[in-house]
């Protein structure tokens, strides 16, 4: 299972967010890191710079490597619709994603760590990969034996799920439906998706 294992404090200090959840270290130094990151003494970015980075910024947030991260693209650009926002829905309704929404995982990391250690059902039926698209009407739900997963139960208490309108969460089962596909307005994420696109349509 490809994904990335490098530094992460170090790639939110470099964007300036906190992308892969909560970081003591981007809060207490909320700069670029490297022996000139406070200073900021850089060049002006160019424009290919300017969307490599948004486009590294959505490959990190999500937790995609290139490949995956293009082929997504090209999938999006095939359909009807405005291409970034199609990609970014896309990303949205990954099985991962769905379940971090839903606030059964702390960070979309841990969320694909539960999916792939088959502690999640789709439908009813257990599924272990992380890039599952999840459709409208799709249940996705914690499985049986793994309820009482104190993982689970602590995100559960310091998430909610009612702040995402295409989302429907039934704590007594412990498990959530895709009411529709999300507008761009209704995801939260600080990514100029149309930077991407001119990046790859070069």
């Amino acid at each position: 299972m490809a994904r990335y294992t490098g530094p992460k404090s170090k790639i939110a200090r470099r964007f300036g967010e906190p992308i892969f959840g909560p970081d003591k270290a981007l809060d207490k130094r909320n700069y670029p890191s490297g022996q000139h990151g406070l200073a900021r003494r850089r060049k002006k970015v160019s424009e290919y710079g300017v969307q490599l980075r948004e486009k590294q910024k959505a490959k990190y947030t999500y937790g995609l490597l290139e490949k995956q991260f293009r082929n997504l693209f090209e999938k999006a650009e095939g359909k009807n619709g405005i291409t970034g926002e199609v990609l970014l829905q896309m990303l949205e309704c990954r099985l991962d994603n769905v379940v971090y929404r839903l606030g059964i995982a702390p960070t979309r990391a841990a969320a694909r760590q539960l999916v792939s250690h088959r502690h999640i059902t789709l439908n009813g039926g257990v599924c272990n990969i992380p890039s599952a698209a999840v459709r409208k009407g799709d249940v996705v739900a914690v499985r049986e034996k793994s309820k009482s997963l104190e993982v689970v139960d602590e995100s559960l208490r310091s998430n909610s799920v009612s702040k995402y309108s295409w989302l429907e969460w039934d704590a007594a089962s412990k498990s959530g439906k895709l009411l529709n596909v999300p507008e761009r307005t209704d995801i939260p994420e600080n990514i100029k998706e149309q930077l991407i696109v001119e990046l790859y349509s070069k």
